[in-house]
């Protein structure tokens, strides 16, 4: 019974370690960046939000928030993507989409300033 415990909670560490490093960034602060990445004031989809109808702006910003925070998930759950972004990107503007080449570099720049 204790070598089971002690595997559990080596496991949660394990875990907890992992999601750790994916929350480099917080959501406010990848929300706020894909919100200029996807245009800002000019754009008709605040927050690049195309795929559910969303009235306004803080709407727009509370899809994205649960977006991340959705992929949070997802990412800790899987293992062959081993950075968080880049997993985010795939759900959220996936390189195979036309104009979604430069989403990750420039989502990266944004964080960084």
């Amino acid at each position: 019974m204790k070598k089971i415990l002690i595997l559990v909670i080596l496991w949660i560490l394990f875990v907890s370690a992992y999601i750790c490093y994916a929350d480099e960034y917080s959501t406010k602060e990848i929300c706020d960046s894909i919100y200029i990445i996807e245009g800002g004031e000019n754009t008709n989809y605040p927050y690049g939000i195309k795929s559910v109808k969303c009235e306004g702006k803080s709407q727009c910003e509370k899809i994205c928030q649960n977006t991340i925070e959705n992929n949070r998930k997802r990412f800790a759950n899987q293992t062959k993507e081993k950075e968080f972004l880049k997993f985010l990107q795939s759900r959220y503007c996936p390189d195979s989409d036309k104009g979604c080449e430069n989403w990750l570099g420039n989502l990266n720049y944004y964080l960084e300033k």
